[in-house]
């Protein structure tokens, strides 16, 4: 077993994935955000476990109230889980925003690890994401990785324009 922290959380999120039958289903407003909410707090529930310490919601943005979703300074590693990377409006800009304002508000970080569903590492090697994470890289020296949980990407319905 890795001993690498954010390979242990991303092992995590796969086997509560796993066990939950609709996760990959879209549920929409309302219910969506429940499914995600209580996947969040299985996940943090699991890790304190594991780790012995809690590394959830973390508050390293500076003066701000903007928390990443783990922190293991050890690794100077920030896990966010972003499920809807493979979205084409996602939090990845945001993210790695507060991975930065992390490093300015002297917190060592050199890697921001992403979690999201099937489909994400497509969409995050496309010209523009990709741009984000060479220039976070070499502007920065943060590694920007792109994690998958098991399955199929997620068919998205279309929306019919009318007019």
């Amino acid at each position: 077993m890795s001993t690498d922290r954010p390979t242990i959380l991303l092992g995590l999120a796969r086997e509560i994935a796993g066990t939950s039958r609709n996760f990959q289903a879209v549920l929409g407003p309302g219910e969506g955000d429940k499914a995600t909410n209580a996947f969040m707090r299985q996940l943090r529930e699991h890790a304190i476990e594991t780790f012995s310490e809690d590394y959830s919601e973390q508050k390293v943005c500076g003066d701000t109230s903007l928390a990443v979703d783990f922190y293991l300074p050890d690794e100077a590693t920030i896990v966010e889980v972003a499920l809807g990377l493979p979205n084409p409006g996602s939090e990845f800009e945001k993210d790695i925003l507060k991975g930065l304002m992390a490093k300015e508000s002297g917190h060592n970080v050199r890697r921001l690890f992403f979690i999201s569903r099937p489909g994400a590492k497509k969409k995050c090697a496309q010209p523009g994401r990709n741009a984000v994470k060479e220039w976070v890289h070499a502007n920065h020296q943060v590694l920007v990785e792109v994690h998958e949980l098991e399955g199929e990407p997620r068919r998205r319905r279309r929306r019919s324009r009318v007019g």
